[in-house]
């Protein structure tokens, strides 16, 4: 894609527009549609246009592997974690009002951090599953693949 100049500079300005969004639906979710999954789905599409336009070894060098696997394992302990702190402080896993005492906003946090995770989460897998797909070597007989 070195030679796709046009292409590359619409990409290089699309992309920061979808991150954008992918925000605005992530923190917009406990109002109205959207939330931590089709955020982090949105997040991941960004970054995987980002993969195709610049190449597969590019967009390593910005998200590595253990960063990738760093950032799924911090979602899911932000996520659990959240369920964990409910309980310590004597209510049920995921039971929010307590975080705070107040019904309100510890509902506010508590849904805030959950979506936060899970958008952490999504994106970093689909990411993660895109980059084994896209690292795929043919095997033989595979020439038309």
């Amino acid at each position: 894609m070195k030679h796709h100049l046009i292409l590359r500079v619409v990409t290089k300005m699309l992309i920061p527009s979808i991150l954008l969004f992918a925000l605005y639906v992530q923190f917009h979710g406990d109002f109205g549609p959207g939330g931590g999954f089709q955020a982090g789905v949105i997040f991941a599409a960004a970054f995987i246009l980002y993969a195709i336009v610049f190449g597969l070894e590019t967009a390593r060098r910005v998200m590595p592997t253990w960063l990738l696997q760093s950032l799924i394992a911090t979602g899911l302990i932000l996520y659990a974690g959240v369920g964990f702190v409910g309980m310590f402080l004597g209510g049920n896993y995921l039971n929010y009002t307590v975080l705070t005492g107040h019904a309100h906003s510890g509902q506010h946090i508590g849904l805030l951090l959950i979506e936060l995770g899970v958008g952490i989460t999504v994106s970093t897998v689909m990411i993660a599953i895109y980059f084994s797909f896209a690292s795929r070597t043919p095997r033989m007989g595979d020439e038309d693949w």
